[in-house]
């Protein structure tokens, strides 16, 4: 993911602060649990303290910061518990805006959603690599959600999708197989493709129900901590 500020020249400071901030969080450069100051994070960005303090409570509202008055910012992290929290949250906003995009979705954009698809199969310094999937599951379903024509359930989509984004890069690259995601996907949008909502919304939930289920199975193998006993 491009880190910076270039391609986002034209938008307030706050919202270049916010894109580039949480653009380190996800992508763990800003690791869970690491206490940064803002005066750091302004130094970085080169930027004022203003948009850097409005995107960070921003990020603290999404549950990424936590802000703490005279001490500092903490990166928050996400537990394999929570993760599974934003799958079951997306597993009831998603399959609707797969519904929506089959009734509302352009010819145009099915072809922009396939294009997505068909660059990342056919990039050769794409394969398995987990920045290349990200990229492509990110564009993808954030095409689906503009096809939806629905800003309230597309803006919710985006920011759960966001952390989902952070859970690939914590925990999820173990269960990573992007033959069957790009099946899935294609599913999706074969769906759409022949405006059936119902079919559509079926396929969304298969694809990530059947994350969800590798999700709770990293959970049930995860190591277990040994209880801590009080002295």
């Amino acid at each position: 993911m491009q880190r910076g500020k270039s391609k986002n020249e034209s938008l307030p400071l706050s919202e270049q602060a916010y894109i580039a901030i949480k653009d380190r969080i996800i992508t763990l450069f800003f690791a869970p649990g690491q206490y940064l100051n803002e005066a750091s994070i302004c130094e970085q960005l080169e930027m004022g303290r203003t948009p850097v303090h409005q995107a960070l409570q921003r990020l603290q509202a999404e549950g990424l910061v936590d802000v703490v008055p005279r001490k500092g910012v903490i990166i928050q992290p996400d537990s394999m518990g929570q993760v599974i929290e934003i799958l079951d949250a997306r597993l009831v906003v998603e399959p609707a805006i797969a519904a929506r995009a089959a009734e509302y979705g352009r010819s145009e954009d099915i072809e922009a959603a396939r294009a997505i698809l068909d660059h990342h199969r056919d990039d050769a310094h794409g394969g398995g690599r987990i920045d290349a999937f990200v990229e492509c599951d990110r564009a993808f379903h954030s095409k689906i959600s503009d096809m939806s024509q629905s800003r309230i359930l597309g803006d919710f989509a985006k920011a759960l999708h966001e952390r989902s984004i952070r859970a690939w890069y914590l925990h999820l690259w173990q269960t990573l197989d992007t033959d069957a995601s790009d099946r899935q996907h294609r599913a999706v949008l074969a769906a759409i493709e022949v405006r059936d909502a119902g079919a559509a919304a079926a396929a969304m939930r298969d694809h990530l129900s059947g994350l969800r289920e590798r999700v709770v199975l990293l959970q049930q193998h995860a190591p277990k901590r040994a209880p801590s006993h009080a002295r």
